[in-house]
């Protein structure tokens, strides 16, 4: 009998060896390696192939629908104006003055149901405008966008890797938004600090390509949906999930008097609600020469796809990893008393998603597989922490490192305008700061606030 450690050893063996060595998409690796562990795992021989297309499906009816809808929602904000909009408000608010927090904001708010590539080609140019505005600061702008937009990609719902790492430790959608937002605020906020200091003390080789002027921005202005309206798809959903926790916490006379309310709190239907009135608004202020809404949501439906594929398979993967055992045997490997077992797990899985992560690349892929490999661990260790700060600690290990292997350091490169060098020297170590820094806000709020 193969020991456990082995399996899994094995097991993430062919992930990295599929994504990095052979260059294959991260589905056929992560499937490749579940695969592998079931074959491997005890069993009955003619069970070891269908309990993983078994447990593909569980997880596909977990996140599936809910990533499709996130991406509708995403296109449709960005196609009719509504991200520019949410844009504007935000300088509005910050003033030009402070535009790297502006910006940062943008980001922030932006990247919960848009991913993070289309929020940074959004807001880049407008980077560059209020560079031409005010002759400095282009790096600090340019380093506060990708700071808001990579944080809450990586730590709020309903993106691909937070979705799955919520269901696959069997925590509330509208709590881990909720807690992952406020680790998210000190991430960015030490992102900022670190590109204001960058920004001090790199000089840049190539000038920026400034191709947006204040002017065609405040032309572009006038065909976007007001502010209210922009905001609903964003914030409909996140006020509905949120509600849930909410209102588990009340008394049996709070359901007898909403009971609908709850119906209202399933992520599946609150993002089905935000992804029709996402299309509305799209209806109603559609750019003229546009594409039309019907080829939008093809679209979109066909990126979603891909992303539900990678993440059914690496949930197919942690139950492979489960039914090897492996939970119980790094348990052992790690076994402390009490309390500190909580805080041990939150380490190993900082740890875990920081080396995926540095090994091949993708944050969602770091994500799927370290929540994978974190199920399988679950209820082997008594946390005495809740675990919605296991998924925050995944989050910001996940953000370390971001370098060549990451298509997230080649976007803020090239549309940025900088070399290879001073993106390592930039976007590098700003994603190092603030994943430190969401590690250690997660083990503040875990000491204070243990049972969340």
């Amino acid at each position: 009998m193969i020991p456990p450690l082995a399996i899994l050893a094995i097991g993430v063996a062919i992930v990295l060896t599929a994504i990095l060595w052979l260059r294959l998409n991260a589905f056929l690796g992560l499937i490749a390696a579940a695969l592998a562990v079931s074959l491997l795992a005890p069993g009955a021989a003619n069970e070891r192939v269908t309990r993983v297309a078994a447990a593909f499906g569980d997880t596909t009816a977990g996140v599936g629908l809910a990533i499709v809808f996130a991406s509708v929602i995403g296109a449709c904000l960005v196609e009719c104006g509504a991200a520019d909009r949410i844009v504007q408000a935000c300088l509005a608010v910050f003033g030009r003055r402070n535009a790297a927090g502006a910006l940062a904001a943008s980001g922030f708010v932006l990247a919960v149901p848009v991913f993070f590539d289309t929020v940074f080609y959004l807001l880049v140019p407008l980077a560059r405008s209020t560079y031409r505005l005010t002759g400095k600061h282009y790096l600090r702008y340019l380093l506060a966008i990708g700071a808001g937009g990579a944080v809450t990609h990586t730590m709020v719902p309903p993106t691909p890797g937070p979705l799955l790492m919520a269901d696959q430790l069997h925590v509330n959608v509208g709590l881990l938004a909720l807690v992952g937002a406020a680790v998210a605020v000190p991430m960015t906020l030490s992102g900022l600090a670190f590109a204001a200091w960058s920004d001090r003390t790199l000089t840049l080789s190539q000038p920026p390509v400034l191709e947006t002027s204040p002017d065609e921005l405040a032309a572009a202005a006038q065909s976007m949906p007001p502010l209210a309206a922009a905001v609903i798809p964003i914030l409909m959903p996140l006020a509905l999930i949120t509600m849930g926790p909410l209102l588990a916490s009340g008394n049996d006379a709070t359901f007898a008097a909403a009971p609908w309310l709850m119906l209202l709190t399933d992520k599946n239907l609150a993002l089905f609600l935000a992804a029709i009135a996402s299309l509305v608004l799209c209806r109603a202020y559609r750019r003229p020469g546009g594409r039309s809404i019907s080829q939008q949501v093809e679209e979109a439906v066909l990126s979603a796809g891909g992303i539900v594929l990678i993440t059914a398979a690496g949930g197919a993967f942690g139950a492979m990893l489960r039914e090897a055992g492996v939970g119980q045997a790094v348990s052992d490997l790690f076994a402390v008393e009490s309390r500190g077992a909580g805080f041990t797990m939150l380490w190993i899985a900082f740890a875990i998603a920081a080396l995926i992560k540095t090994s091949q690349g993708s944050t969602t892929v770091a994500l799927v597989t370290a929540s994978a490999m974190l199920r399988s661990m679950q209820g082997q260790t008594e946390l005495g922490l809740h675990p919605v700060y296991l998924c925050t600690a995944m989050g910001s290990g996940a953000m370390i490192t971001s370098w060549m292997n990451d298509s997230g350091f080649w976007i803020f490169c090239r549309m940025g305008g900088l070399t290879d060098r001073e993106g390592l020297k930039t976007w590098t170590p700003i994603m190092i700061v603030m994943g430190a820094a969401g590690m250690a806000t997660t083990l503040a709020l875990a000491a204070l606030f243990p049972g969340v």
